[in-house]
């Protein structure tokens, strides 16, 4: 949902390299990364052929499951901007392969003909904000020192993805470092290299509604806890976001007329204060409402790296307990 362009990048690709390794072997040579044949006969299509689809599967699945976890930067940056992200990072990746194959032959020796094809470049500029925005939040630990986040699969993705081929270090160094100049605003690439206004909006009104999906409903389903407190606490979160989100959708339509930010924390207040009010018909008074919960600065400092300003990081986290999850995925969805 709110990611068509993540998703078009999903299904098309794969779906033709699928094709191309079971079908249509023979066309495969019109999309291999042939560097020789771009340099000594100026076959400049290949960039876009060689450098868009993959060859191996193993490479098609790695790279489709971290696009599908990056669609997080669509939602919160826009589709125009994150396609001016992948647009920026494609080109300077591409310029960063050929100056990577000619330093890595001049001072080793190693001449390099051909890197491995597919839209690789792009997908590992995704990892530099991914580290510096999307905060870290611990989920266990093996062997009580191996801490285990919310981050650790989509890196062991990436591992995965480069250790897959023998020059694949190519693609990733010059993704990594066309990501550090596009999200740095090194010599403002961000205002050369992005998608025109106009384009985006051609876009919009054709292939939009093909990739579009429906919001999701609000009957999430529950899963089955080990116990029957994880159980409840996990009906119990679930309650709590769906009254949070409810109740915003609510307060919206009277936020222009009162001006001002909405009072999360008066709103939403946590779910083991509110056995005693209906909420359905009554608003609970100023007396009844708790003291203010401490917030930890840390947690407001992770928000505000994402983007939100200190007062919507401060309501956010007081509404839900100082639980960055919850806190996160309002914000971003509202």
């Amino acid at each position: 949902d709110k990611a068509p362009l993540s998703k078009s990048l999903l299904l098309v690709p794969s779906a033709i390299s699928i094709l191309l390794t079971l079908l249509f072997q023979h066309y495969q040579k019109f999309f291999a990364y042939d560097l020789q044949a771009i340099k000594e006969n100026f076959q400049i299509w290949r960039l876009v052929c060689g450098r868009t689809i993959c060859l191996d599967l193993k490479d098609t699945f790695c790279s489709s499951l971290l696009i599908y976890n990056f669609r997080i930067f669509e939602r919160r940056y826009g589709s125009r901007k994150f396609s001016s992200f992948l647009l920026g990072t494609w080109m300077l990746s591409a310029l960063f392969d050929l100056l990577l194959v000619e330093i890595t032959q001049y001072m080793f020796g190693i001449t390099i003909s051909s890197l491995p094809s597919g839209f690789l470049g792009p997908v590992f500029a995704l990892f530099v904000p991914f580290y510096s925005s999307i905060p870290r939040v611990q989920v266990t630990q093996v062997l009580g020192h191996f801490s285990i986040t919310n981050k650790s699969l989509v890196y062991i993705l990436g591992l995965q993805l480069l250790t897959s081929g023998s020059y694949i270090w190519i693609l990733a160094l010059s993704g990594l470092i066309s990501g550090i100049c596009y999200n740095s605003s090194i010599l403002k690439v961000h205002r050369i290299l992005c998608v025109p206004r106009w384009v985006a909006k051609i876009f919009s009104w054709t292939l939009e509604p093909v990739f579009s999906s429906a919001e999701p409903t609000n009957e999430v389903r529950v899963g089955m806890g080990a116990t029957v407190d994880i159980q409840r606490q996990q009906r119990m979160e679930l309650l709590d976001r769906q009254i949070m989100i409810s109740q915003v959708v609510q307060m919206r339509r009277q936020r222009q007329q009162q001006g001002g930010m909405i009072n999360w924390n008066r709103l939403f207040p946590p779910l083991r204060h509110r056995h005693n009010a209906n909420y359905q018909d009554h608003r609970p008074s100023e007396q009844g409402i708790p003291p203010p919960t401490e917030v930890s600065e840390e947690q407001v400092a992770r928000l505000m790296e994402m983007g939100f300003s200190r007062g919507d990081a401060l309501e956010a986290l007081r509404a839900s307990n100082n639980d960055l999850n919850v806190a996160t995925n309002f914000l971003l969805q509202h």
